[in-house]
This record gives structure tokens, sequence and C-alpha cells, in this order.
């Protein structure tokens, strides 16, 4: 699926492909998982498990019969919350710089560090 980019204004996305997050409004409220895919343009994420739409299908060679398929669509990222490491709450995530000079995100409930 193509998403156009909406808006002309561009955030700092503080979700990466990997982090653990919680759906926090939606059809999917409730649901955790991974994120496998940020759409920068569009402001958008693709979480595992969560926002599953049914596809039709044409016949092709990685699916001969053709049909219907389920996939995760994109969710906007203001509908994520990242999921902190240390407690299993939902948190919003801070930036700051760490011992070595880097710069790192850490959950603002906790103040753990975000690998």
């Amino acid at each position: 699926m193509a998403y156009k980019k909406t808006t002309t204004t561009t955030h700092k996305i503080k979700i990466k492909k990997g982090d653990l997050v919680k759906v926090i409004a939606g059809n999917s409220k409730g649901v955790q998982g991974k994120v496998l895919q940020i759409l920068v343009d569009a402001n958008r994420a693709i979480v595992e498990g969560a926002n599953i739409v049914k596809k039709h299908t044409k016949p092709s060679a990685a699916n001969p019969n053709g049909g219907i398929i389920e996939k995760e669509a994109a969710i906007n990222i203001s509908n994520l919350a990242l999921i902190d490491p240390k407690t299993g709450e939902t948190t919003r995530i801070g930036r700051k710089v760490n011992a070595d000079g880097k710069i790192v995100r850490y959950a603002k409930k906790s103040g753990e560090e975000i690998k």
C-alpha cells in the first residue's frame, strides 16, 4: 500500500524499528507488538499483529491461487506508545547525552536507557 505524504512539517520520530509498542488509539487499541517498519514520509509505522486488513490478491508466482490475505496496515505514530523495558508500562521517550557523549533514548517513567 502506498501512503502519500499528508503534511509538510516533519517531526522527530522517536519510535524506531524493532521497538516494543502498544497501540493506544483506534480499532487495535491495547494490542502490543514489535515495530516492523517506519514510514517517515507518512508519519506512520507498521506494527506486528496490529491493524490487520484483508487484501485481495491476484494469482502470482508467489501465491498461485491468489485469494484474500490478512496483513498489517500502517498506523499513525501518534497512536503508538513505547513500552518501558523496566516496568512494562507505556512511557514517553526522551533523549539525552550519555557518559560516552552519544545521544541515547530513555524512558521518561523509569529513566531506563532504551537499547
